[in-house]
């Protein structure tokens, strides 16, 4: 991987990873055509940027991060625990769903229930409007709602805020409870993949990797603070036309 395809993909990640368009169906379709073969030193690089993308949350949300949030805290465990249970028990079969059509498919199949659930959703009638006043059950529903993320193409962000929009959280919340939620999710998936891939850096391109992870931090933080402000004025419909969109091509070119 030389610096360039590290910077494409460094600014990919940074973009989507908070966003409802799933970062891992872009990390796919971007590493195709740009020729970057999925072996494991890109898995290796794949660590340090979701390791950049964990620090520009926590960066943004560093208010949170005190011992006075415990209550918070506690409620984002009783989410994280479902995602983790499910995906460390079926971990062999969901690398089996690791496909161009899986993506592409849903893809298309999460943008129609962003358009449903826009066309019901009244953020009028949402009680929740501050992610500390996220009840545990709401916070273990978001949990299960995630669960559905480990198919790719589905998008965590994508999940967990179609999640806690059907329990009567309002979009700013939902999208501030995901953003957290990734802390403890993306730590756990980082530190696993930084086990499994920790021999891979002794032949990494470190200035590649580097210059990398400082372009998806910065990208990652930018584009978390751009959505809250988008969330303010503007609905999800725009990303749910986005993805069939996106899956149609996708399922077009994989023919």
């Amino acid at each position: 991987m030389d610096i360039f395809q590290a910077i494409i993909i460094g600014i990919i990640e940074g973009f989507t990873e908070f966003l409802p368009i799933s970062s891992t169906g872009h990390m796919i379709v971007a590493s195709e055509f740009l020729g970057v073969s999925q072996d494991n030193l890109t898995k290796a690089y794949e660590v340090i940027i979701q390791f950049a993308a964990i620090l520009a949350v926590m960066l943004v949300y560093r208010e949170k991060l005190t011992l006075k949030k415990i209550d918070l805290w506690s409620k984002l465990m009783v989410a994280f625990f479902p995602l983790a249970i499910v995906g460390f028990i079926f971990k062999d079969v969901i690398k089996e769903l690791f496909t161009v059509n899986t993506v592409a498919v849903m893809f298309i199949v999460g943008g129609v229930i962003f358009l449903v659930v826009e066309k019901f959703y009244k953020e009028k009638e949402s009680h929740t409007n501050e992610v500390e006043n996220v009840s545990y059950k709401q916070a273990l529903v978001v949990g299960f709602a995630q669960i559905f993320s480990l198919i790719p193409g589905t998008s965590r962000a994508g999940a967990t805020i179609i999640g806690g929009m059907l329990i009567k959280m309002n979009r700013k919340t939902s999208a501030e409870f995901s953003f957290l939620l990734a802390i403890p999710v993306m730590g756990a998936v980082t530190a696993y993949d930084l086990l499994k891939h920790y021999s891979e850096f002794a032949d990494a391109n470190w200035p590649a990797f580097i210059i990398g992870f400082i372009v998806a931090f910065i990208v990652a933080y930018i584009t978390i603070k751009l959505f809250l402000v988008f969330l303010q004025r503007f609905t999800f419909v725009a990303f749910g036309i986005y993805r069939i969109l996106f899956g149609i091509i996708l399922l077009l070119v994989a023919q």
